[in-house]
């Protein structure tokens, strides 16, 4: 039985969708159509726009959570149309972002004697963007205490080339000199033999970086810690330590726990991280921490109304959902501590199944072998008996669906070009078998390809052992 016919007329029930007038016509691209068409033949248009951009799980290149489960989906999409800057009008949700925060200090081990702050962001790059804020703030006023002329030159940050862009974003827009302490082939995170050497009394502060996005590997955060130590020692103009934990923040407390990085390290005063990469949390939600209060100028933080009195806020960004926050949320109440242990303890298994497999085809050096963060990157041998090169097996493996990305290393090391496999929560041991079996394939291809094109009367191949 049709219903509502009075006011529709049967064809719009009965009409297929690939049959109606809007498929046979082109999808309205740079200026919208003049006539409404029916949400499902929308929908149907609009999804198939997407057809052939790829599969987000097979994409090796995001560090950026491709699954959650289908009651976080289900929850996330009842609370889209809450806005997150709204504190007083959705005070629950507040609630929820203030409970993620203690739960994200505990992890970094915050101190009880300390007041810390916290809040959460669209990604690690507003977090970014507030750490080094908070950090310029704080030096400015540390710098006119002592006397110094804070317009005759140019503050500055110290952090490692390996950086992320979002670092260049934040000296370009606040005009801070970024000082870069240069990767070398033996100094492949922050270098501590020159760290220092950058800092003056202009320095803002010093980023490590837990977790460098070309390579997987840590900064050593204790040991630039105690370098710092030592330097406000003797001096008046004090430093201090922002760390960029956007992959290892909600990483490193499960697999490294004993490892000393967070707030357990006096002076380490904030960091932030990425609540959609490890902290399984689909795009975009990020966290920042500062290890107390004094650390962060109160000219920063403005005052909103909530449940009749007033709560703390900062941010960068205004109004958004708080669908992501409320998925970080469940996936704290879903797991708890030792799910995620387990998930990242698989996850850094698969990792380091796939370092050793590449690595026994003879044809690659293991740059990172995912003992840190389950990143595995390599670069084809110097002297290896094949005429193709990285960027043709990234093609190769495109054909299969997987999004490998070959890239060089930063300046210094540019010339080393490398491959990167992010191994996320979704990526499980099956998918890594399929991986390996069409990484060989695509070995063999390019191996019998460039053979020929050469006319070589050998047909020797390389890969996996099986």
């Amino acid at each position: 039985m049709l219903y509502g016919k009075e006011n529709r007329d049967e064809a719009e029930f009965l009409e297929p969708i690939f049959g109606s007038e809007s498929e046979q016509v082109d999808l309205p691209k740079y200026k919208m159509g003049k006539k409404s068409i029916e949400p499902r033949v929308a929908y149907q248009l609009v999804q198939d726009e997407m057809l052939d951009e790829g599969n987000a799980r097979l994409n090796l290149a995001t560090f950026c959570q491709t699954y959650m489960e289908p009651e976080a989906v289900e929850l996330m999409s009842q609370t889209l149309e809450k806005n997150a800057i709204d504190k007083s009008e959705y005070p629950r949700t507040a609630e929820i972002e203030n409970r993620c925060v203690n739960m994200i200090a505990d992890l970094w081990n915050a101190s009880e004697k300390e007041h810390f702050m916290g809040t959460s962001t669209i990604g690690s790059s507003e977090a970014c963007m507030l750490g080094g804020m908070a950090m310029k703030f704080a030096w400015r006023k540390r710098a006119e205490k002592l006397g110094l002329d804070v317009n005759a030159k140019k503050p500055n940050l110290v952090i490692s080339s390996g950086y992320q862009v979002c670092w260049e974003k934040f000296c370009v827009y606040w005009d801070i000199e970024m000082r870069e302490v240069p990767m070398d082939k033996n100094h492949m995170s922050i270098n501590l033999e020159k760290v220092m050497d950058y800092v003056d009394e202009y320095t803002i502060g010093i980023v490590g970086i837990m977790g460098i996005t070309y390579t997987g590997r840590y900064d050593d955060i204790k040991g630039l810690d105690k370098l710092v130590g030592e330097y406000n020692k003797h001096t008046d103009y004090k430093v201090y330590i922002h760390v960029d934990a956007a992959s290892g923040g909600l990483y490193a407390p499960f697999i490294e726990p004993k490892l000393e990085w967070d707030f357990r390290l006096k002076n380490v005063v904030s960091i932030n991280t990425s609540g959609h990469k490890y902290g399984l949390v689909y795009p975009g939600v990020g966290w920042v921490l500062w290890r107390d209060k004094k650390y962060l100028p109160e000219e920063l933080i403005f005052k909103v109304s909530y449940l009749g009195g007033e709560l703390p806020t900062m941010a960068i960004n205004f109004s958004h959902s708080a669908a992501q926050l409320i998925g970080q949320y469940y996936n704290f109440v879903r797991y708890g501590f030792d799910g995620y242990k387990a998930i990242h303890e698989r996850t850094h298994k698969v990792a380091m199944y796939l370092a050793e497999a590449i690595e026994k085809t003879g044809l690659f050096e293991i740059v990172n072998d995912g003992s840190q963060l389950p990143i595995v990157c390599y670069k084809l041998k110097e002297n290896r008996d094949c005429d193709w090169d990285l960027y043709d097996l990234a093609d190769c493996l495109l054909m299969k669906g997987w999004q490998v990305p070959a890239y060089p290393l930063p300046k210094n090391l540019e010339d080393v070009i490398i491959q990167r496999v992010v191994v996320r929560a979704d990526f499980g041991m099956n998918m890594a078998y399929n991986y390996v079996q069409d990484m060989q394939e695509a070995i063999d291809f390019l191996n019998k390809a460039h053979i020929k094109y050469h006319n070589e009367p050998e047909n020797k191949t390389y890969g996996f052992t099986h």
